[in-house]
């Protein structure tokens, strides 16, 4: 099997995919922008080869590095990048090279619309917010006569939270429409009132969930990112049965196949008249893709096992072979803000939960923004535990 990985370098614990691939007996091949020289020995370790690229933007660069691949090793089985940015970049050479392991460029547009994203919920029978496309001013005050203050304004084709906006009266309303780039299409949803999760894990190649996983996130990642927030969020213990029912029917819905996925669902916390009743489910977004940052690791601390392993198992297998389960707990994440003075210093943290913490380290520049500066993993028996570690932090 000959597998190319794009950006294998990027977050730096990616080289950890190509590893699991290598010890199954794939021809694990890199495409990056750093040099062969400044990658670190573990990556260049489960590389068979490396081609270096001046910059990932350019699609021709990209393009002529596969087709290198190619010629030299035979037909490639996999193109993936496991990354949201290359979503598109990926499908794009997986159809150019005829690569049908992942989506194709005609599959992308329900992979990152976000209003092509509610059909595909449909599909699944998983409720969505109500929605209308930015477009007339009045045509936004009738939507919002319809759902009520507040509405969320987002890019239909957008990555994370980036531009993505509360507005709660007609002047922020007005504010917005004013400045907003005309240039992207912008979708108004309905407010959800509830508490954000996400499902995430990897299936096989026939959509079915081999390993899942399960994070709760309480406060908003669009909060975090327009108020540059801390960050926090926990790797459940358990996963509810609606929660595992409603991802599975998504990724079948979506054709999801040999993946990471991360699936963002609301949990109503109180009753929406045309939305919904307290506990509903409804679907926010789908990401094929592995949850961002360090989220990997944080399953392997909270259910010990190597999640990594599990994904590159299901590529070359197609099913889990992962058996050494151990009792799980509670991960948690906690991102810090540089200009933020906390009562409780770093040396204080490392003092108080020496036993706890798992990793620490100042995350990449390019996630800061809606990760923090500097984060904190950190595993807990009991959920009373956690919530002494994230008051802990925040104070």
């Amino acid at each position: 099997m000959n597998f190319i990985f794009i950006s294998p370098n990027f977050p730096d614990n990616y080289y950890l995919f190509c590893k699991g691939l290598k010890e199954n007996g794939v021809k694990v091949l890199g495409i990056g922008d750093q040099p062969y020289y400044e990658l670190k020995q573990e990556l260049k370790d489960s590389l068979d080869e490396y081609y270096y690229v001046n910059s990932l933007e350019s699609y021709d660069e990209k393009y002529r590095a596969v087709a290198y691949f190619a010629f030299k090793y035979g037909r490639i089985d996999f193109i993936e990048s496991n990354n949201e940015y290359w979503l598109e970049s990926d499908a794009k050479l997986r159809t150019d090279f005829n690569v049908n392991s992942g989506p194709k460029i005609d599959d992308i547009p329900f992979f990152k619309s976000k209003r092509m994203m509610k059909e595909y919920y449909k599909k699944a029978g998983i409720v969505t917010a109500r929605y209308h496309m930015v477009n007339d001013l009045k045509d936004c005050e009738e939507f919002i006569k319809l759902v009520g203050y507040p509405v969320v304004v987002k890019p239909d084709n957008g990555v994370g939270a980036a531009a993505t906006y509360k507005l709660k009266s007609d002047e922020d309303l007005v504010s917005f429409y004013n400045s907003y780039d005309k240039n992207i299409e912008y979708i108004m949803e309905e407010f959800i009132p509830g508490d954000l999760i996400s499902f995430d894990g990897v299936c096989d190649s026939l959509g079915n969930v081999v390993y899942p996983t399960h994070h709760i996130f309480p406060t908003p990642v669009m909060d975090i990112v327009n108020d540059l927030d801390d960050s926090f969020y926990y790797t459940e213990i358990n996963i509810p049965s609606k929660v595992y029912d409603a991802g599975q029917k998504v990724l079948k819905a979506f054709g999801a196949k040999s993946r990471f996925y991360h699936l963002e669902f609301f949990i109503l916390n109180k009753d929406k008249e045309g939305l919904g009743k307290v506990g509903d489910i409804i679907g926010l977004e789908v990401n094929m893709r592995v949850p961002g940052g360090f989220t990997p690791d944080m399953i392997n601390y909270g259910h010990s096992i190597n999640i990594y392993k599990i994904w590159a198992d299901t590529i070359v297998y197609d099913k889990l072979l992962w058996r050494d389960f151990a009792a799980r707990k509670y991960c948690a994440y906690y991102g810090r803000r540089h200009n933020k003075q906390y009562l409780n210093s770093h040396s204080d943290v490392m003092n108080k939960f020496k036993f706890n913490l798992k990793m620490t380290r100042e995350m990449p520049k390019a996630l800061s923004t809606a990760m923090g500066d500097y984060f904190y993993i950190a595993t807990f028996d009991t959920f009373e535990e956690l919530m002494i570690f994230r008051n802990f932090m925040g104070e």
